[in-house]
């Protein structure tokens, strides 16, 4: 499924393919929390990151967020014009690319059921709101990979 997206002053535009644009997965990390906003969480999605296509890049920059002392090698891609994160490409998976829900144009299909993990991380401020009986709930990371929840449950386009 192609995805399209931009950023709010719409400086920045992309497009990315996806076989799993089901918006399930919500970071409660603080890293996500803190370079997102929204509802204290984040939900990102994953595409191939060869078929990336990006309009605006003079307006577009990263942020490696601080992580166990260091930097982080992931790149939390931002337009600096509105600062609206986009997506997030990390060398350890070079061949994926992992843009936040909020940031996508294209009407995503509705989800089933949700994931919320890192949730030792979360906010005391923040709700967790379920959407089925079936809402799993992690401390930290599932094992279970965002291509294999949509396989899994047959969602896998």
């Amino acid at each position: 499924m192609k995805l399209e997206g931009s950023c709010h002053c719409r400086a920045v535009r992309f497009s990315v393919e996806s076989h799993t644009p089901y918006p399930f997965n919500l970071c409660y990390c603080s890293i996500c929390r803190k370079t997102t906003g929204a509802g204290g969480y984040a939900i990102n999605l994953m595409g191939e990151a060869n078929s990336l296509k990006v309009t605006g890049r003079r307006s577009l920059a990263y942020y490696r967020a601080r992580m166990n002392g260091g930097r982080s090698d992931a790149r939390r891609h931002f337009c600096k014009k509105c600062g609206s994160h986009l997506w997030l490409w990390d060398p350890s998976w070079p061949e994926l690319v992992h843009p936040l829900a909020s940031a996508i144009d294209t009407k995503l299909p509705k989800t089933p059921e949700r994931v919320h993990l890192m949730l030792g991380s979360k906010a005391s401020w923040v709700p967790v709101m379920t959407v089925s009986r079936k809402d799993k709930r992690f401390r930290e990371y599932p094992k279970e990979s965002i291509e294999g929840w949509h396989k899994k449950r047959g969602l896998w386009r």
